[in-house]
């Protein structure tokens, strides 16, 4: 079943990408829901034409999302936590790195960052995804709170 997404869908597509799916995935979840609508050829022609005249807006956006990308890759992060030797006493996650951008004045929503769960101190990277062709690769160090 072909489906034009009406928003990003997580491990699928961006918003306007035509996909594949299996019928069942397509009427019971992503069209109920309001994340796709069927991809008729009269919606694929409006598509077409939407994506056309979208084109040079989509330019100033890629080239915000490349500078923002700048500033991010100048910003070092460095995350305090409490821990025992290297071993934290909790973990690092998503949120913190969001906190820690947000303190160097950079507001990011945190669904676009991706770092994983991290359970010691060190250097370590995080992912963040600015826009659908700009994607970051974000240094940040964890340190032992000093007592």
């Amino acid at each position: 079943m072909e489906l034009i997404l009406k928003q990003d869908v997580q491990n699928l597509g961006f918003k306007d990408d035509v996909v594949t799916v299996k019928n069942g995935y397509g009427r019971n979840y992503l069209i109920p829901q309001g994340f796709a609508q069927l991809a008729t050829p009269s919606a694929k022609k409006v598509l077409a034409e939407n994506l056309k005249q979208r084109a040079h807006k989509e330019a100033k956006v890629v080239a915000d999302a490349k500078a923002l990308a700048e500033t991010l890759k100048a910003i070092e992060i460095k995350i305090t936590a409490k821990a025992g030797g290297e071993k934290l006493f909790g973990s690092i996650t998503n949120i913190d790195i969001v906190e820690a951008l947000a303190k160097a004045g950079q507001v990011i929503d945190r669904k676009f960052v991706t770092s994983g769960i991290v359970k010691r101190t060190g250097k370590y990277t995080a992912s963040v995804r600015l826009h659908r062709d700009v994607i970051v690769e974000l240094d940040y160090e964890i340190v032992a709170e000093k007592a």
